[in-house]
This record gives C-alpha cells, sequence and structure tokens, in this order.
C-alpha cells in the first residue's frame, strides 16, 4: 500500500538512519551536529548510510552552523562537498543560502543545484530567515528547488501552521512545501490543517554512553555542554508511533 505522506527522518548517525529505515521511514535526512540545526555529514557517515540504506537519502549540505551568509571559502566547501555526496550515492542535497539582505542568494544556489542534479533538492529552513516567505518561494520555485523545508518561520510547526497552511496553498504544484519538526503529538494536526503531502520528523530518545569510567566536570564543547555521556539517537518505536498516526 503506498503512503499517503512521505515521511522523512532526520537523523544524526548511520545508526540511526538504519533505525528510521526498520521503522517505515520513506527517506532520512543525514546530518552531523544536530545541536546547531545540522552541519554537513562527513564522507564516511555518507559512505556508510548508503551502504546499509534501500530507502532515499538526503545530505544536508552546510559548512557551519550559525547564520546562512557564507563566505567564498565556504562556498567551495559547500561545491565540493556535493561532488562527494553524489559520488558516496546520495538521492539528494539539502543546502541554503541567503544574502545578508535576508533573501536567498539567486546566484550561489543556482550553482549548487547545477552541481547537484540529477539529485533532488530541498532548500533547509535557511527559508525560515528570509524576510518575505511569499518571495522566497517564487525564487525557489524558479530555481526548480524541489521543496521546502519550513516551520513557517516560526520556533515551531505548530506555531508556524498558519504559514504553512498559505505556502501549501500558494505553491500548488510547483514545489513542495515539507513542514519540519513534525512528531507523533503534533503531526495529524500538521496534515488536517496544511494538506502536506511530505513531512520532515523527528522521534529522539536519549541513549547512554558505553563508557563505564565517567569523567565528572569535563566537557569538551561550549556553554551550552550537552552530556559528554548521552546523546540523542532516533527512537524506533516513535517513527513506528507517527507512522501508525497518520495511517
Amino acid at each position: 500500500m503506498t503512503n499517503p505522506i512521505i515521511i522523512e527522518v532526520c537523523v544524526g548517525s548511520v545508526e540511526s538512519a538504519i533505525a528510521a529505515e526498520r521503522s517505515r521511514a520513506d527517506r532520512v535526512e543525514l546530518c552531523d551536529n544536530l545541536m546547531e540545526g545540522g552541519t554537513t555529514p562527513s564522507a564516511g557517515m555518507i559512505e556508510l548510510a548508503r551502504k546499509h540504506l534501500s530507502i532515499g537519502l538526503q545530505v544536508i549540505i552546510r559548512p557551519r552552523g550559525g547564520d546562512f551568509c557564507y563566505s567564498d571559502i565556504e562556498f567551495e566547501i559547500m561545491k565540493h562537498d556535493i561532488q562527494i555526496a553524489k559520488e558516496l550515492g546520495a538521492d539528494g542535497v539539502v543546502i541554503g543560502i541567503l544574502k545578508p539582505e535576508g533573501i536567498v542568494d539567486l546566484e550561489r544556489t543556482a550553482a549548487l543545484i547545477d552541481l547537484a542534479r540529477p539529485l533532488n533538492i530541498t532548500f533547509h529552513r535557511a527559508f525560515d530567515m528570509t524576510r518575505d516567505p511569499y518571495q522566497a518561494l517564487e525564487d525557489l520555485v524558479e530555481l526548480g528547488v524541489d521543496r521546502i523545508l519550513t516551520s513557517g518561520q516560526a520556533y515551531s510547526v505548530l506555531e508556524g501552521l498558519d504559514l504553512i497552511a498559505k505556502l501549501v496553498q500558494v505553491a500548488g504544484d510547483r514545489i513542495i512545501i515539507m513542514p519540519g519538526g513534525g512528531t507523533e503529538r503534533n503531526l495529524q494536526k500538521v496534515i488536517t490543517e496544511a494538506l502536506i503531502k511530505e513531512a520532515h520528523v523527528i522521534g529522539p530518545k536519549e541513549r547512554g554512553s558505553a563508557m563505564q569510567y565517567c569523567r565528572e566536570g569535563v566537557f569538551m564543547g561550549g556553554e551550552l555542554r550537552p552530556p559528554e555521556y548521552a546523546r540523542l539517537v532516533t527512537d524506533p518505536e516513535k517513527i513506528k508511533n507517527l507512522r501508525t498516526s497518520i495511517m
């Protein structure tokens, strides 16, 4: 039976990607550094994900956290990473570049799209940082982008649901509007009110470290200090429940 909604799961490891497939996801978005909103995964992650997955594999192309206004060197890195993702068997790439004034960087985005084809193209939540979402939508349609990942320019998908529904109407069949951040608690509401075709979801749980000896008071990161002896992984039960909730 064909699934009524395409489910894309955001994952931060190959293990989580495998768990997502086992939980009936249609594809994954492979990222590193999820606490920064996702950055480009390593070549090793992409290669091993492709080896173990039969579902769609999207690779985020984002050289760092922070804003989406990139230097010339960062742009060259993005182009190189797209080539690597293509060579390693990705089905699509997830990109986003803005100009300082808060509009889509048309020239650079077009260059990345040309380089990435025939892979499919998602414009990620850089869209949520644009000055005018309707103009950004039209720009991305003109560029030939396949889908836009968005929380409706809000903190959460529920807070941005009104804009998401309007974007779906304006987009029509020209481009897919894919809400981001769906969970088993909110996805059915998003589907019902926005009439979406695809959803970008998360299903995290905390997994403890395999370390038997744990050194307290030493941190590898910055001031946020995520726990050194636990990490977030995709919870297959949450993805299964999410899929069941929308059948």
